[in-house]
């Protein structure tokens, strides 16, 4: 779809020396991806908060113990 945007000459210019005239829609779409994307994972992340009760949880009483007990079956490289 063909869309009219107006922008800055100077930010027009500096597209236009980082990525050349000929690139600017595909350059611009996949920055508006990438910020829906981005957007979309704030959503879902804003959407959670509160799901997870504040107490009774098996890790309360000693998180860091919690964890190493997950990481049994895990293979550390290096």
């Amino acid at each position: 779809m063909r869309m009219h945007m107006q922008l800055p000459d100077d930010l027009v210019a500096e597209l236009d020396s980082r990525i050349g005239p000929r690139q600017r829609s595909a350059f611009i779409a996949e920055l508006i991806r990438r910020s829906l994307d981005d957007q979309q994972r704030w959503d879902e992340l804003e959407s959670a908060i509160g799901s997870i009760p504040d107490a009774g949880h098996e890790w309360d009483a000693d998180p860091a113990e919690w964890i190493r007990s997950q990481r049994h079956d895990v293979k550390r490289a290096g």
